[in-house]
């Protein structure tokens, strides 16, 4: 009991990816997958590079 809603709800959410239309763009999934850079590579905060350096530089990893 109690379970009519959500079966209904499940049942809008299916018929409406069933029927959904996308626009799938395959060569961009392709290069995703292969792990090709898409040329927006954000650069780190200097700042951050600057505080974890030498847990970067050190081959033993963060003090415990």
């Amino acid at each position: 009991m109690g379970r009519g809603r959500a079966k209904a709800k499940q049942t809008k959410v299916a018929r409406n990816l069933k029927y959904q239309t996308l626009d799938t763009d395959f060569d961009q999934l392709q290069r995703e997958l292969h792990g090709e850079p898409d040329g927006a590579v954000e650069e780190p905060d200097p700042e951050l590079l600057e505080k974890y350096a030498d847990f970067a530089d050190s081959e033993s990893g963060p003090p415990k």
